[in-house]
């Protein structure tokens, strides 16, 4: 049979498996492994079925398909990187291979949203004014109007951005990334926390790489602390925010513009501080009071942003006659990998309680 070493490689990382650990669940060696995913040596039938079975798919999903576009470690932001085990990495880097490879597909059959020209460089180390401006810039180019973002993961997406959820399995040390590999840029969220206020900065947070980091190394606190401050300055532009911090520690206060900016207590202590309208002292107190409250903060703003445009492309889709199994078809994944790229980038849907609470 034909055989894409591509698609044993992709199969391998989303199984978060070492070619070591592979091998041993089949008959052929590590270096034997490397080989195929090489392109140096082929497997023969029987190989291919031990390979398949190890990895849960099917023999035909090694065949030669739609081209699947890599996403290297060197063009995806991760917010720890050092934090996070490289097998871990891997495997998220597989599964926006694949996110990639089914909006491809997608494009086959759906239009989906032009991707807006959002790039705008930095040089060196930006002051503060400079990413202040360039936050103010991508509010314009993506006609936020003056307030609160409404919903940051539909804004992104209407502007041709995908947003996906991690799927569960992903070691939730790996956090939210973006990439530009594809021929769309991706930005994933952890599905770890399930909070509206850090949905909406962690969505900021790599909206400001895909702005400002195109050909910048990836991983460095400089860069992050950057889009840190693009993402507190895109969600809420200081001179719109000011007037609704308090002047002093006011809970209440922090609550209210909490509630309007969909922004977390943390964020806005911060913010309280950092545009000086706190001392150090207070800065302190704050802070202190919220690591005793713990997690989560007071003032709850429901469950997180959820992605929306690709359950709404298969929608489209299905009404139209076109399943999810026409797309493994014509995509040669599997159906299981189709449908949870699908779901990792629809709406999520209230469930109800299996049990109640006395």
């Amino acid at each position: 049979m034909d055989f894409d070493g591509k698609r044993l490689s992709l199969a391998r990382r989303l199984r978060r498996l070492q070619r070591t650990t592979l091998a041993a669940k089949t008959s052929v060696t590590a270096a034997a492994v490397t080989q195929f995913e090489r392109g140096t040596a082929r497997p023969t039938n029987v190989v291919v079925a031990e390979l398949a079975l190890a990895l849960g798919v099917p023999a035909g999903f090694f065949r030669q398909g739609r081209p699947i576009e890599p996403v290297p470690a060197s063009g995806a932001h991760f917010r720890s990187l050092r934090a996070t085990p490289a097998i871990a990495r891997e495997q998220a880097l597989a599964f926006a291979e694949i996110a990639l490879a089914v909006v491809d597909v997608l494009e086959q059959y759906v239009d989906l949203p032009t991707v807006t020209d959002i790039v705008e460089p930095i040089d060196g180390e930006p002051t503060p004014d400079q990413l202040i401006a360039t936050a103010a810039n991508t509010r314009k180019r993506l006609g936020v109007e003056p307030g609160p973002v409404p919903h940051v993961v539909r804004l992104l997406e209407a502007h041709g951005i995908v947003v996906l959820r991690l799927p569960p399995d992903v070691d939730p040390r790996v956090d939210a990334f973006s990439t530009e590999a594809g021929h769309r840029p991706l930005v994933l969220l952890s599905p770890a926390k399930d909070d509206r206020a850090r949905s909406r900065f962690d969505a900021a947070h790599e909206l400001g790489h895909l702005v400002m980091h195109q050909d910048v190394e990836p991983g460095s606190k400089i860069i992050e602390t950057q889009a840190h401050q693009f993402a507190s300055e895109f969600l809420a532009p200081t001179p719109e925010l000011e007037p609704d911090l308090p002047r002093k520690v006011d809970w209440d206060a922090l609550l209210q513009a909490k509630t309007k900016w969909g922004l977390s207590l943390a964020a806005l202590v911060y913010r309280a501080h950092a545009i000086g309208l706190w001392t150090e002292h207070a800065y302190r107190r704050a802070n202190q009071h919220l690591a005793a409250q713990g997690y989560p903060e007071q003032g709850p703003l429901g469950p997180p942003e959820s992605p929306y445009l690709l359950g709404a492309a298969t929608t489209l889709l299905s009404e139209a006659g076109t399943t999810l199994e026409h797309l493994a078809t014509a995509s040669r994944l599997t159906l299981d990998q189709i449908t949870e790229i699908v779901a990792a980038g629809s709406e999520t849907k209230p469930r109800l309680r299996l049990t109640v609470t006395p």
